[in-house]
């Protein structure tokens, strides 16, 4: 069995998460994983589980509307 790094569960079923810097995580639950490694949007900071807005200085936001609110520049 494998321990979550978000709660600390043991769990046979438990997955890794992979991030492209490299950064990974073991998980028993996807809410689990989106609580430890989702991004946050730079305006709100809720948790960004779809695509986001990302801008041309390298924030993320969660939507079009939180970019606006910030007076942020999106990316094409």
């Amino acid at each position: 069995m494998a321990q979550c790094n978000q709660c600390g569960n043991d769990y046979d079923r438990a997955f890794t998460v992979t991030l492209h810097d490299g950064q990974t995580g073991t998980f028993d639950s996807f809410e689990c994983a989106i609580a430890k490694m989702a991004p946050s949007c730079a305006q709100c900071g809720c948790r960004i589980i779809g695509h986001g807005r990302e801008t041309v200085d390298d924030r993320t936001f969660c939507c079009a509307s939180c970019a606006d609110m910030a007076g942020a520049e999106l990316e094409a």
